[in-house]
């Protein structure tokens, strides 16, 4: 009866005055819509509780009509068992109209996994029997079940957009680096091979020493049968006798040279063993006897005497640097920390470690064979290709071990390598103190060095990392081959100008008996562009310091000059 006299208001405002029907009109709307709204809920009502009967009824015969249904497989077991699942707490392919139920199902298998799929099954198989009869009105609202619907699809889109976005990020990322650290990751892979294949190398050259003993074995045993059989027999050459011949000449080892007395057998470790040292704040001569009349070397740091340690008699070098700031102590102090790290044959070990008001002393392993610079400028010491060899090989295998280790040289040059003794071409490497600690993801600039040994990236102040050391052993070897400095000028100033010009060439007269094989090794280190030079451990496995063929064509070659520069016998 209210919503009756509410509608009939307005068809008797023509009898009342204009001020008399706003006021009846307000009153009347005011005083009914209460009713309006009770109305509208009541409505409401029945039209939810309708729509749970409708699809109460409409998932009742859905189900039968799903377990009828044939299908090929493990897949019909499938589809009952997820459709048992979403009838239950994940209720999303049920609630939707039996047009879209076969949409929605595909959509729930693409954003689930297979193993997703067998735990709802084993969760979904023991309560199969209850999820039927007792189902939650609640979850049943139609809003609800479009909500769950919508939430899942929404979750499974943005798993997917996530995924794409971040493998495109880390691809463009990538990408960056690429541009940015070519050159460091090209080095990183072959310092991780170089690592990876140390211990295969050991044990292939294991291998075959064992298997060359035996064979000499075998072939001793086989020409002592022969001459006992063969005793009256006037001697003469054997063709065993001739290979066996070929075979010593194609084993004989590298750089070895019977005409000058030359041995390049394996570079002698340190008397010590490797130490882990620190600065000591105590006089060096409470523990060493220091010989200041006997100087080894001397430089822009300092003096490197002899010294003999007191309780052992061992006797060892003394390097003196004068540091007095507290930033040229902070730059030995680096020297030292580099040195705990490096522990090859090639590479000088320290053994102790003083410091004073005004200077550190480091005490070193002590070789008496000099700088290789010497031997360079020497014009009594003929420097053959082989001597050549075998130097660059052990320089290769000191930075190559360097590099392993992350630490750059950054200051090679025949001043910095010592020979361990005057007879052998064995090497050791020296002076660390402008070494530094190689971090791939930071970017390392130096502006110090030899100029007519200096790196194109060095000069233009440029990113520095391990091919910055391999143009320096490039320079080294063409000093080596011909005795001439490659960008030597008037001045330093001409010096980095042909540095910068990468200007170098082999027509000089010294390269005119040089191999092919060593001009390609030098051709691929003095590269302006580091990225181009070869590695340490591709210049090890270059056929101009690998191929024994080649070894033993040049270690012929320097036997007959040697013979030919002999002195006639009397």
């Amino acid at each position: 009866m209210e919503l009756g006299r509410v509608l009939k208001v307005p068809a008797k405002l023509h009898l009342l005055d204009q001020d008399t029907q706003v006021n009846q009109l307000i009153k009347s709307k005011g005083m009914d819509l209460p009713l309006q709204r009770n109305a509208a809920w009541i409505a409401g009502s029945f039209c939810l509780l309708a729509s749970y009967l409708w699809h109460a009824l409409w998932a009742v015969l859905s189900c039968g009509r799903k377990r009828k249904i044939p299908a090929p497989g493990s897949t019909q077991d499938i589809k009952e068992k997820s459709h048992l699942s979403e009838t239950g707490t994940n209720s999303i392919k049920e609630k939707k109209p039996p047009d879209s139920t076969e949409g929605a199902i595909q959509k729930s298998q693409s954003c689930s996994h297979e193993e997703e799929v067998d735990k709802l099954n084993k969760e979904n198989a023991e309560r199969e029997s209850s999820v039927l009869l007792q189902m939650d009105p609640p979850r049943l609202h139609p809003e609800g079940m479009q909500k769950e619907e919508n939430l899942a699809v929404e979750s499974c889109d943005r798993h997917r957009r996530s995924s794409v976005q971040k493998s495109s990020t880390t691809e463009r990322q990538q990408e960056e680096e690429a541009v940015d650290d070519g050159c460091q990751r090209i080095t990183g892979q072959e310092i991780e091979s170089e690592s990876l294949t140390d211990g295969e190398r050991k044990e292939e050259h294991q291998v075959s020493v064992a298997e060359k003993q035996e064979e000499r074995k075998n072939e001793g045993e086989g020409v002592a049968d022969k001459n006992e059989k063969k005793d009256k027999e006037p001697p003469a050459l054997s063709p065993n006798q001739d290979e066996a011949g070929q075979s010593q000449d194609e084993e004989a080892t590298e750089g070895r040279c019977k005409g000058c007395g030359k041995d390049d057998s394996s570079t002698p470790p340190a008397p010590f063993d490797h130490r882990i040292v620190s600065a000591k704040r105590v006089g060096i001569s409470s523990y060493y006897n220091v010989n200041k009349n006997e100087i080894l070397g001397g430089g822009r740091f300092g003096q490197v005497h002899k010294c003999e340690e007191k309780a052992t008699g061992l006797k060892l070098a003394a390097k003196i640097i004068k540091a007095r700031g507290a930033k040229e102590k902070d730059e030995v102090k680096n020297e030292i920390s580099v040195m705990n790290q490096l522990n090859h044959v090639n590479l000088i070990q320290l053994y102790d470690a003083f410091e004073s008001k005004n200077d550190i002393v480091l005490v070193m392993e002590y070789v008496e064979g000099g700088e290789l610079f010497d031997r360079i400028i020497d014009e009594n010491c003929n420097l053959t290709e082989m001597d050549t060899i075998s130097f660059i090989k052990q320089i290769c295998e000191g930075i190559q071990y360097m590099h392993q280790m992350y630490i750059l040289h950054l200051d090679l040059k025949p001043e910095n390598i010592l020979c361990v003794n005057r007879a052998a071409n064995q090497i050791k490497i020296i002076d660390f103190g402008l070494a530094r600690r190689y971090k791939p993801r930071e970017k390392l600039r130096v502006n110090f060095g030899t100029p007519e040994f200096l790196a194109p990236e060095v000069v233009n102040y440029e990113f520095v990392s391990f091919p910055t050391d391999m143009w320096s052993v490039g320079v080294i070897a063409y000093m080596l081959l011909s005795g001439l400095s490659p960008f030597l000028g008037d001045d330093d100033n001409e010096t980095l100008n042909n540095i910068l010009a990468c200007s170098w060439d082999f027509e000089d007269e010294e390269f005119r008996g040089v191999s092919d094989q060593a001009k390609d090794f030098i051709s691929k280190l003095l590269i302006k562009e580091k990225c181009w030079r070869i590695s340490a451990t591709a210049a090890l496995k270059h056929p101009w310091l690998s191929d024994h063929k080649l070894h033993c064509r040049l270690q012929k070659k320097a036997k007959g000059t040697c013979v030919s520069q002999a002195p006639p016998a009397p």
